[in-house]
C-alpha cells in the first residue's frame, strides 16, 4: 500500500513507484457487487489496458479510480496521497489538473471549435485564454490537426473529432489520462490510429493511461493488460 505523505488537502508530491493505485476496493449498486476488492497498481508512464464483458466492472473501476464515483469500501493513492476520503471539491480539483479523460463520443463541446475544446481544461483551470489557446493548437498541431483548429466538432470526422478530445485530456499535461472505449465509434483503421496517437502523446508527457475496453486487439496493442470478472480482477487472465 502507498504511504500517506501529506494532509489530504495540501500538494501532491509522490512516494513510492506507482503513480496510481488501489487497495481493496469495492463498489455496490444495490445488493450487486460492481466492484468486490479490487487491488491494482499503475506505474509512472504506463500504458494498461483492463478488459472484461459487459458488467464485469471495469468502467465502474475506472470512475472509481478516477474520482467520479466513490468506492464503498477500500483506499485510493495518487502519487503518494490518498484521495479517496477527500470532498467532492478537491477531488474536482483533481479531476481538472491531474487527470484526463477521453470517453468513446469524444464528449465534445459542439459549440466550441476544436482549440476552444482542447484549451477547456487549462481555462476551467484559471488560464488565460491566450496562453491556452497557444497551448491548444501546439497540441493539436502534434496529433495532426493543424489547420483545423478553428472546426466545431460537426466540422470533424469521427477520427478527427477524437485526436481533439486526446489532445484536450493532454493539454494540462496530466499525471493520468483515463480513456473509456475510446476506439468503440470507429472503424478498425481509425481506432487503430487513434489508438497510437493517444499512446505516443502520453509517452511524450509520460502520463500514465488507463484504458477501459472490450476490444482484444485493442488491449493487445497496449503493453500490459488488467482482465476484470465479476468485479474481481481475474488473475489468469491478466498478463503483465
Amino acid at each position: 500500500m502507498q504511504p500517506q505523505t501529506t494532509d489530504p488537502h495540501g500538494p501532491l508530491r509522490t512516494a513510492g513507484t506507482s503513480v496510481l493505485s488501489g487497495r481493496g476496493l469495492v463498489k455496490r449498486y444495490g445488493a450487486q457487487h460492481a466492484l468486490a476488492g479490487v487491488d491494482i497498481d499503475i506505474q509512472p508512464g504506463e500504458a494498461v489496458a483492463i478488459v472484461g464483458p459487459s458488467g464485469s466492472g471495469k468502467t465502474s473501476l475506472l470512475h472509481v479510480l478516477a474520482g467520479i464515483l466513490r468506492a464503498d469500501a477500500g483506499e485510493i493513492h495518487l502519487a503518494g496521497q490518498r484521495i479517496d476520503q477527500l470532498g467532492e471539491t478537491r477531488r474536482a480539483e483533481l479531476r481538472r489538473t491531474e487527470f484526463g479523460f477521453v470517453f468513446q463520443s469524444g464528449m465534445l463541446v459542439a459549440e466550441l471549435s476544436a482549440e476552444e475544446n482542447t484549451a477547456l481544461p487549462l481555462l476551467l483551470g484559471g488560464s488565460a485564454r491566450k496562453p491556452a489557446l497557444t497551448a491548444a493548437r501546439r497540441w493539436l498541431d502534434r496529433l495532426g490537426l493543424g489547420g483545423k483548429e478553428a472546426r466545431r466538432p460537426g466540422e470533424l470526422s469521427g477520427g478527427e473529432a477524437q485526436r481533439v478530445a486526446i489532445a484536450r485530456a493532454l493539454a494540462h499535461e496530466p499525471r493520468v489520462i483515463f480513456a473509456d472505449e475510446p476506439t468503440g465509434a470507429l472503424d478498425t483503421r481509425t481506432g487503430r490510429d487513434t489508438m497510437n496517437a493517444l499512446l505516443n502523446a502520453a509517452a511524450e508527457t509520460g502520463a500514465a493511461v488507463v484504458i477501459v475496453t472490450h476490444d482484444r486487439d485493442l488491449a493487445d496493442s497496449v503493453p500490459r493488460t488488467v482482465a476484470i470478472r465479476d468485479g474481481r480482477i481475474d488473475a489468469g487472465g491478466a498478463a503483465a
